[in-house]
């Protein structure tokens, strides 16, 4: 009586316990998350220049209103990533993580997130161009293309090298380690505005372009996709390389070895006494 009661438990709790995800489903929500949160950030810069102009652009106010809400919403996507595990709306923030982890999913990242993100923002604007018309976003392009590359590939890279200093030597709490990321991104957009408009996010760029009818031009290409993702690349190699250099010396400075080394007692007589020395 007591064996079939035995046989029967593993049964009963295996009723009761849902399955878990698979990866593919895993991938799948990922993958829907990063449509969604493209889509919102397309509606959250076309309200934020929505309400800006209502309180004046170019005046205190309209600027305190349009820093808040990128501000907010930074924070808005931060908080979504960490809830949905993952979910993001930047392709740069997508390479930054595979690269870091050792390439952990990168044909994932690149064959079907960073397509979704793209699909999602070209979706976002077209509604917003429908609902929206007054918030219709211009070409924010005004250099030529060497000058934006170059300032695009700057701002990336100084992005990317805060996301990896916070995700490595950061604060764990998350408003402390958010609110000096988006402060980061908040300073680098300002230095890129008038020039490129300090977009940093390819999606966010493709999305326009193609309402705009410029996807394919030499223009996007260079400014808002080679030069960022290339100096994403090498930032995350950089941070790569600087931390295994460390490592590296870490372990010469706690080499510990012995040396046998004379030493005289008396005048007649002498001994080896062994000590031991740190290699530097």
């Amino acid at each position: 009586m007591q064996r079939r009661r035995l046989q029967q438990k593993p049964q009963q709790y295996g009723a009761t316990f849902p399955s878990s995800p698979t990866a593919t489903e895993i991938r799948a929500r990922l993958a829907a998350w990063d449509f969604g949160m493209s889509l919102m950030w397309a509606w959250s810069g076309a309200l934020t220049r929505l309400l800006a102009h209502g309180f004046g652009d170019g005046s205190v106010a309209g600027e305190v209103v349009k820093v808040s809400l990128y501000v907010g919403s930074l924070f808005l996507s931060a908080w979504l990533g960490r809830v949905t595990g993952g979910g993001c709306g930047n392709p740069l923030t997508l390479l930054v993580r595979s690269i870091s982890d050792d390439f952990d999913d990168l044909s994932f990242t690149v064959l079907a997130r960073i397509p979704a993100q793209v699909c999602g923002s070209i979706v976002g604007v077209a509604l917003v161009t429908l609902i929206l018309p007054e918030c219709t976003y211009s070409a924010p392009l005004k250099v030529g293309i060497a000058q934006g590359a170059f300032t695009e590939g700057f701002l990336a890279f100084g992005i990317a090298c805060v996301s990896l200093a916070l995700a490595r030597y950061g604060p764990n709490n998350f408003i402390v380690k958010t609110w000096i990321h988006s402060l980061s991104r908040l300073t680098l957009r300002t230095l890129g505005s008038d020039l490129t408009g300090g977009i940093m996010n390819p999606a966010s760029a493709a999305g326009w372009a193609f309402v705009l009818g410029n996807q394919t031009g030499r223009q996007h290409l260079f400014v808002y996709w080679i030069a960022p993702i290339q100096a994403t690349i090498l930032a995350a190699w950089a941070f790569r390389w600087l931390i295994q250099n460390g490592r590296k010396q870490e372990k010469r400075t706690q080499f510990m070895v012995s040396v046998p080394i004379p030493r005289r007692l008396d005048s007649s007589s002498r001994i080896l006494s062994r000590k031991t020395y740190k290699f530097h």
